[in-house]
């Protein structure tokens, strides 16, 4: 999602719930805080599946439909739920050394794409190898077997890519990322 299309959906947040919320900072209706907020709810699409060296995305043929168009692209985004860490203990992980390496410094996981985080969502671009009904075969997914898929969505190189974009000097260490 563009910086651009953030801002129009937090904006249209605001406006479909109307004045009164977040009248101060943390805050929503009520004086509710955020986490006393209705939770979020989210239902899997489809699974991860993986047969020897190659990878599908299998959706589940309810949402056949919304894969129309999708033929057109050579990459996507998927997003998926980190389900093998779901326990108490790693969604109150807030650091971690990233890519479990201890030479990287203590990073907050808003800061890096670890498996152990508060709300457990990944996200993958993947090349589009093939479009078979409501599957996907794809190139460059680290989600495992079995891994539950929240949401796809094409990745667009105009807004998608960002040149000018900047990292720390752990992420332009070679080693391959674990995490």
């Amino acid at each position: 999602m563009t910086y651009r299309n953030l801002v129009l959906a937090v904006l249209l947040v605001f406006w479909l719930v109307g004045p009164g919320y977040g009248d101060s900072p943390g805050t929503g209706p009520k004086g509710a805080t955020m986490m006393e907020s209705t939770p979020l709810r989210m239902q899997p699409i489809g699974l991860v599946k993986q047969q020897g060296d190659r990878t599908y995305v299998e959706i589940e043929p309810q949402y056949a439909a919304a894969l129309k168009g999708l033929e057109g692209f050579s990459h996507l985004w998927v997003v998926y739920w980190f389900h093998e860490n779901d326990t108490p203990e790693r969604r109150a992980t807030l650091q971690v050394h990233p890519r479990r390496d201890p030479a990287n410094p203590l990073t907050g996981v808003f800061a890096c794409r670890a498996p152990e985080r508060p709300n457990l969502i990944g996200l993958t671009a993947v090349r589009i190898v093939k479009l078979t009904g409501n599957v996907v075969e794809v190139s460059g997914l680290d989600a495992r077997d079995g891994t539950p898929i929240v949401d796809l969505k094409p990745y667009i190189p105009k807004g998608d890519s960002i040149p000018e974009a900047t990292t720390p000097e752990w992420v332009k260490r070679s080693k391959q990322p674990v995490d």
